[in-house]
Protein backbone atom coordinates (compact mmCIF):
# COMPACT_ATOMS: atom_id res chain seq x y z
CA UNK A 1 0.00 0.00 0.00
CA UNK A 2 1.31 3.49 -1.24
CA UNK A 3 1.99 6.09 1.80
CA UNK A 4 -0.91 8.42 1.71
CA UNK A 5 -0.48 12.16 1.31
CA UNK A 6 -1.36 14.63 4.34
CA UNK A 7 -3.27 17.75 3.20
CA UNK A 8 -0.77 20.67 2.97
CA UNK A 9 -2.70 23.00 4.02
CA UNK A 10 -3.24 21.77 7.84
CA UNK A 11 0.91 20.73 7.57
CA UNK A 12 1.17 24.43 7.27
CA UNK A 13 -1.06 25.69 9.81
CA UNK A 14 -1.34 23.30 12.67
CA UNK A 15 1.69 21.47 14.97
CA UNK A 16 1.34 17.90 17.16
CA UNK A 17 3.21 18.62 20.34
CA UNK A 18 4.44 15.97 22.44
CA UNK A 19 1.91 15.09 23.99
CA UNK A 20 -0.62 14.77 21.28
CA UNK A 21 -2.44 18.18 21.71
CA UNK A 22 -2.67 20.54 18.59
CA UNK A 23 -1.10 23.43 18.19
CA UNK A 24 -2.57 26.54 16.34
CA UNK A 25 -1.97 29.99 15.36
CA UNK A 26 -4.48 32.68 16.60
CA UNK A 27 -6.47 35.22 14.36
CA UNK A 28 -6.36 39.00 13.89
CA UNK A 29 -2.58 39.71 14.13
CA UNK A 30 -1.97 40.47 9.91
CA UNK A 31 -3.36 43.96 9.56
CA UNK A 32 -5.27 47.04 11.51
CA UNK A 33 -3.00 47.02 14.19
CA UNK A 34 -3.26 50.68 15.75
CA UNK A 35 -6.67 50.27 17.24
CA UNK A 36 -5.74 46.85 19.33
CA UNK A 37 -3.91 47.06 22.80
CA UNK A 38 -0.40 46.37 23.03
CA UNK A 39 -1.64 43.72 25.44
CA UNK A 40 -3.94 41.95 22.86
CA UNK A 41 -1.29 41.74 19.98
CA UNK A 42 0.91 40.56 22.26
CA UNK A 43 -1.38 37.54 23.67
CA UNK A 44 -2.67 37.20 19.47
CA UNK A 45 1.32 36.23 18.68
CA UNK A 46 1.38 32.92 20.68
CA UNK A 47 0.53 30.18 19.60
CA UNK A 48 -3.29 28.47 21.13
CA UNK A 49 -4.82 24.66 21.16
CA UNK A 50 -6.85 23.59 18.99
CA UNK A 51 -10.60 22.81 20.83
CA UNK A 52 -11.24 18.92 21.81
CA UNK A 53 -13.98 18.97 19.32
CA UNK A 54 -11.58 20.28 16.11
CA UNK A 55 -8.82 17.98 17.04
CA UNK A 56 -9.77 14.70 16.01
CA UNK A 57 -10.67 15.80 12.48
CA UNK A 58 -7.08 17.33 12.29
CA UNK A 59 -5.42 14.67 13.07
CA UNK A 60 -7.09 13.14 10.57
CA UNK A 61 -6.05 15.68 8.02
CA UNK A 62 -2.16 15.26 9.06
CA UNK A 63 -2.11 11.58 9.10
CA UNK A 64 0.91 10.61 10.49
CA UNK A 65 1.33 13.32 13.40
CA UNK A 66 1.03 10.85 16.30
Amino acid sequence: MPKLKSKRAAVKRFKITGTGKVLRRKANRSHILTKKAKSRKRNLGTSGLVSKGEERSIKRLLLYGK
